[in-house]
């Protein structure tokens, strides 16, 4: 069986790795591509998932979104037509879905943010199957055209591809941290986003409230870590780092997008949410079970030392998550059969 993969952000290469390493375990042969946007390519190279770059990010204008769109679409397809794949995998991957259709090859969509209007209605409509949490109720999914295509995973991706994660002391050590201290994690809104076009007040107050403090901020593109840098009284990380091992080992975190946020919950670590759209269902659900707070005001922060009693880890094998990914693929029955026995 042979299967395409295509990785346009940084948190898919975390939540595709294990994926990678089951079917490559179970015998299938996978080949990756990659835009050049966000940290990527270097969490590519970190990871080690051997990837042909394709295409780059176009900017934040719907206008240049979707000559991005059309431009890496018919690239992709011209690199992919002559390798004959059996199936196409992408979180949330456009350009993967629109290729995959030009070329007859089954597709399947996955995504834990049910707002994102405009990437859905694409890749829900396009894909052959659509893997979301059990989270998300079907009726805000049913306008996208995923009726019929859904399958559904338990708890947040993040505890299946940290499954096999531990943390390592050493990222502390290289970002100057005094383990004495409170540290602080702060990742950056998706300025460049559909669904996040506005200016979040409430993350620049964050970022005054912290200064001074342990407090290591996450940008998401260039831009962001110029702007960030010319700030007095953060940490700002001049490459991609280990930020799982840093949101494990930290004592809060403030996120602005979603992933970290969920990270967080899945390793334990208190997290506020500073996300000024409209919550989706997952975080909805982390914040009724306590595992996530809303942040109203940057005066709700303290950092102070947490207590570690208990990690509050949870793990799920990511087997199960590469079986519903593999669904109604060519070549699948036999892959799962191998997974089961």
């Amino acid at each position: 069986m042979r299967v395409w993969i295509d990785l346009t952000n940084s948190p898919h290469v975390l939540v595709m790795r294990p994926v990678i390493s089951v079917l490559r375990e179970l015998g299938a042969e996978v080949q990756v591509t990659a835009r050049d946007y966000a940290q990527t390519l270097e969490l590519c190279e970190r990871h080690r998932i051997d990837h042909t770059t394709i295409g780059r990010h176009r900017g934040g204008r719907l206008a240049s979104k979707g000559l991005g769109l059309v431009s890496r679409s018919v690239a992709l397809a011209r690199w992919a037509r002559r390798r004959r794949f059996d199936l196409a995998i992408g979180h949330g991957s456009n350009d993967l879905t629109v290729a995959a259709v030009l070329l007859g090859v089954p597709s399947t969509t996955t995504f834990d943010y049910e707002w994102a209007t405009v990437q859905h209605t694409i890749n829900c409509r396009l894909a052959r199957t659509v893997v979301v949490p059990d989270a998300i109720p079907t009726g805000r999914l049913r306008r996208y055209g995923a009726a019929g295509k859904l399958r559904r995973y338990g708890g947040l991706k993040e505890e299946y591809y940290l499954a096999d994660f531990e943390p390592d002391l050493g990222v502390l050590d290289a970002l100057g941290l005094e383990r004495s201290r409170p540290i602080v994690v702060v990742r950056t809104p998706p300025a460049v986003s559909l669904y996040h076009r506005f200016e979040n007040r409430l993350f620049a107050e964050v970022l005054e409230r912290l200064r001074g403090e342990q407090a290591v901020v996450l940008p998401r593109t260039p831009a962001q870590r110029a702007e960030l840098s010319a700030r007095s009284g953060l940490i700002v990380p001049e490459h991609a780092i280990d930020a799982q091992s840093l949101v494990a080992l930290a004592d809060l975190v403030v996120s602005a997008g979603g992933t970290m946020n969920r990270e967080a919950a899945a390793l334990g670590t208190p997290v506020y949410t500073s996300f000024q759209g409209r919550l989706g269902a997952v975080d909805e659900r982390l914040i009724a079970d306590g595992r996530l707070r809303r942040l109203r005001t940057a005066r709700d922060i303290r950092p102070q030392r947490r207590v570690r009693e208990g990690n509050g880890r949870v793990r799920r094998d990511p087997r199960e998550l590469t079986r519903l990914l593999l669904t109604g693929a060519r070549g699948a029955d036999a892959v799962v059969a191998r997974a089961d026995a």
